[in-house]
This record gives C-alpha cells, sequence and structure tokens, in this order.
C-alpha cells in the first residue's frame, strides 16, 4: 500500500524515523543538493563533497529516530551535520598527509657538502625574513595554505576573510617568494 503523500519536512521526519524509505527518499531528494554544495565549499573539491554529502545522509538516517525536528525545515539539522562531516574528513585528510611524510634517513652521507649546506641555509633564511615581513594575515594566510594544506575556502573562515582575500593574497605571497627564490640563485 502506498503511503500517503507528506508535504511538510516534520511529517516526512517522522515518517522516515518510523522506517519509511519513502520518507527518507524523499528528504534525500529535497535536500541533497544544497547539502552538496555546502560540502563542496567546505572540502573544496567533487570528490570529497559527495562522500560528505553522503556521510551527512547516512547520519540523517542513523539519527532520525531520536530527532525532534526544532523548525519547519530539515535542512539546518543536516548543515550542522555536514559541518561535522566536513570538518572530520579535513581533519582526517591533514593527519594522512602528516603521516605520510617521508621518515628521515637514518644513514649517514657519506660526504658533506658544506658549500651547498651554507647555500641552503642562506636561502632557508631569505625565504624565512621574506615571510616575516609579511602582514599579520597575509602570514596567516601563508602558514594556512602553504603550511597546512588548507583550501582557500577552508583558510578564509579560519581568519574570518573571504575567498578572493585568500586567494588573492596567496598569489602574491607566492610571487614575491619565486622572486627571493630566483634572486638566490
Amino acid at each position: 500500500m502506498p503511503e500517503p503523500a507528506a508535504t511538510d519536512d516534520s511529517t516526512l521526519v517522522a515518517q522516515a524515523a518510523s522506517g519509511s524509505e519513502h520518507a527518507f527518499r524523499a528528504l534525500y531528494r529535497a535536500y541533497v543538493r544544497p547539502v552538496y554544495w555546502l560540502a563542496h565549499r567546505l572540502v573544496g573539491n567533487a570528490s570529497d563533497a559527495e562522500d560528505v554529502t553522503q556521510e551527512t545522509f547516512l547520519v540523517a538516517w542513523r539519527k532520525l529516530p531520536g530527532l525532534e525536528l526544532a523548525g519547519d525545515s530539515l535542512l539546518p539539522w543536516l548543515v550542522t551535520v555536514c559541518r561535522f562531516q566536513a570538518a572530520n574528513r579535513i581533519r582526517t585528510q591533514r593527519r594522512e598527509r602528516q603521516n605520510t611524510a617521508p621518515a628521515p634517513d637514518d644513514g649517514i652521507p657519506s660526504t658533506v657538502n658544506v658549500e651547498q649546506q651554507v647555500i641552503d641555509t642562506e636561502f632557508a633564511d631569505r625565504i624565512l625574513r621574506e615571510v616575516a615581513g609579511l602582514s599579520p594575515l597575509d602570514r596567516d594566510i601563508f602558514r594556512l595554505c602553504a603550511t597546512e594544506g588548507y583550501a582557500y575556502q577552508a583558510a578564509a573562515e579560519e581568519l574570518g576573510v573571504a575567498h578572493g582575500v585568500v586567494r588573492n593574497r596567496l598569489s602574491r605571497i607566492r610571487t614575491r617568494l619565486r622572486t627571493v627564490a630566483k634572486e638566490s640563485t
């Protein structure tokens, strides 16, 4: 027997909480696009956004039986779940990048090129001086994007600035550092 067509989220949530796949599919169809686009904005690429979207709806399916809808729409709750799922994915990726860093070479080099070590040290010092001369905001952008691997949007949210500010300033910082690198060679 087909289920009656529900017209509001509270009815659909109640039906889905009772195990109605039809009601859950209706909620999924209604909110999959906004959840996906939020996920894409947070994680920065389509593949991860698809995964975060699926994880969000998986959590929704599991949690709906205990959910009391606070308003007329399920979307605010899904947005909160999506933000948590995206943050978890970003943290996991950051940890994986840190864990896949090459292990230090335990062997002792057979020869030491003192001249190259001096050049490398001078080069590193020039880069560090250049970074130290940046504005506090530019240093934070450089740290988040270049050092910690944040996407532009994630860095922008962390710093409370627009995505374009991060993108443009980081481009200028990279140009500045490339100039320093070329002068060192």
